[in-house]
């Protein structure tokens, strides 16, 4: 499923002063128009409270984390409208937070932006992709991933109607990933904690050595045995793709770069030791050789990976100064703002057998052509039906993803279908005029538009295909439709924005930017898509 597929809900959440607990919470993408939409709001103490409550029974090494300094630390009693929820104590404070942070992300008129997407998904029988960015670093810790609605409603990102990531929009631009039919594994065994505590000299480990290596041939079993077992039942098996692994056992990084640069991965899967820090976070290799996040980010980049997955503790948490935590320092933010399409890290240490169930319910979604934030929620459900919803594993999986990433590994099989908009004309009944884009840097390029209808944007199904890396994946359409009613109506032509960062028309006064707008094209008119840099082009009417 794409972008252009699937409604999607993006909500930004930013601290309004420094040091206070007043917060702005808006809509940074909508379906509709009458989504775009702001609340302020104030972390109350009684939410940092029932924070600490939950970590004093979830969090498994971590001291807990207090999002302001000045909150009082004692736990308040239970709320005794939660009394039913499943698993006892465990499950009511699960319960209790996951319904405190949805109340206070969803107040109104967020709430509203968010029930008219879900109609608009619903509607075009869809689910709904909700992204929720977190620009205050002291609230990444918590565990937004529980949120629900009231007792007895699913988690958001159990799901499957709400596929439910987080982002960041301080992102660079990156290239659509290749095409593939072939899920493409590096899987990496690091150093494991043991040894990460070990002394730098000891690097002649051949026990530990060998135990990796049967650890990684249990891991590449568990992955091949997920293309055989088709645990959802469906009747896309039959369509699914091949999954081919390859093991790195405490590679130097320069093995690991090697690996990545002269094969084709999609997918980079690393089980280690890490740790965090402000450049990224670090993974332990080897005893005596270590990355960092920015580092690995230039390779995974270079190579286009399209998902990291890292069963390493902190991955997806952020370094600290004193009881502060530093802006954009968890391992899966440095991946994403350099254009990693998507990172999955743990919010904390997760068991053996949890991750593998995860890895194997995951690899399954994967490979049966899933999108990559439906295949979290289904793997993530899968931890929660073995492990139970009053323990923690179900929770520690934490996704990101590029702004501009539409979630898709390998291609649906039915993608491709043109779907033209409801409010084209009858071209039996009105010829619509020929009309055309051509390059003013390039005279002999040309592209007409057919059928009433151009798509502009990065990736090759559009028509209008423009590799620039400020040109949004799916950028602007140009549309003709009729502008009177009656037999007097004529066609005109109209651009639609839908990109990141805009679109340059000419104008009497100079170059004017629209973005997620609709504005009438007039012939003549020159036209730039997303930034002053890109190459100019003109709109026709013959």
């Amino acid at each position: 499923m794409s972008v252009a597929a699937n409604p999607c809900l993006s909500i930004a959440i930013a601290r309004l002063r420094t040091g206070q607990e007043n917060f702005a919470i808006w809509v940074l993408q909508a379906p509709l128009p009458g989504g775009y939409v702001h609340h302020d709001c104030i972390w109350s103490p009684s939410l940092t409270q029932k924070w600490l409550r939950w970590q004093e029974m979830f969090s498994l090494r971590e001291l807990p984390h207090v999002p302001f300094a000045n909150h009082p630390t004692q736990s308040i009693p239970l709320d005794g409208s939660f009394a039913g929820a499943p698993g006892g104590y465990g499950g009511r404070l699960m319960q209790d937070l996951g319904i405190n942070l949805w109340q206070w992300l969803f107040e109104e008129p967020i709430r509203s932006s968010l029930a008219q997407s879900q109609g608009i998904a619903i509607g075009q029988n869809k689910p709904l992709r909700l992204r929720l960015e977190i620009r205050d670093p002291n609230l990444i810790p918590l565990p937004w991933e529980i949120m629900q609605p009231e007792a007895g409603k699913q988690a958001i990102s159990l799901n499957q109607q709400i596929l439910f990531s987080r982002t960041t929009s301080d992102v660079d631009p990156f290239l659509p990933p290749h095409s593939q039919e072939v899920l493409n594994i590096l899987l990496v065994l690091g150093n494991n904690l043991e040894e990460a505590a070990m002394s730098a000299s000891m690097t002649n480990l051949p026990r530990s050595y060998l135990e990796l290596q049967k650890e990684a041939a249990a891991l590449v079993k568990v992955i091949e045995r997920s293309k055989g077992d088709n645990l959802f039942g469906t009747n896309e098996f039959a369509y699914s793709v091949p999954v081919r692994v390859d093991t790195l056992v405490q590679p130097t990084p320069a093995e690991l770069i090697d690996a990545l640069e002269f094969n084709n991965y999609n997918i980079l899967f690393y089980s280690g030791h890490g740790i965090t820090a402000p450049d990224g976070g670090l993974l332990f290799l080897r005893p005596d050789a270590t990355i960092n996040g920015t580092e690995l980010a230039q390779v995974l980049v270079r190579t286009q990976v399209t998902l990291a997955v890292f069963n390493a503790c902190w991955g997806a948490g952020p370094d600290r100064q004193g009881q502060h935590a530093i802006k954009r320092s968890s391992l899966a933010e440095v991946l994403i703002h350099h254009g990693v399409p998507a990172v999955l890290g743990m919010r904390e240490e997760i068991a053996d057998r949890e991750a593998l169930s995860f890895i194997e319910t995951l690899t399954e979604a994967l490979s049966q052509r899933m999108s990559i934030d439906m295949a979290v929620t289904l793997a993530r459900q899968q931890l929660l039906t073995l492990y139970k919803f009053n323990q923690p594993a179900w929770t520690l999986p934490i996704l990101y993803m590029h702004p501009e990433f539409d979630g898709e590994l390998i291609k649906p099989l039915d993608e491709g279908i043109t779907e033209l908009p409801a409010m084209l004309p009858s071209l039996q009944e009105i010829p619509v005029p020929v009309a055309l884009v051509r390059s003013l840097d390039e005279n002999d390029k040309v592209w007409y538009i057919r059928g009433g209808l151009m798509r502009v944007g990065r990736r090759p199904e559009n028509d209008l295909v423009i590799q620039e890396r400020w040109v949004s994946q799916k950028h602007a359409e140009i549309i003709s439709r009729d502008t009177l009613s009656g037999p007097d109506s004529q066609p005109a032509y109209f651009l639609r924005d839908f990109s990141r960062y805009g679109t340059l028309i000419s104008s009497s006064q100079g170059w004017q930017k629209i973005h997620h707008q609709e504005v009438p094209l007039y012939s003549g008119v020159k036209l730039k898509f997303g930034s002053a840099y890109g190459q100019t082009l003109e709109f026709i009417i013959e």
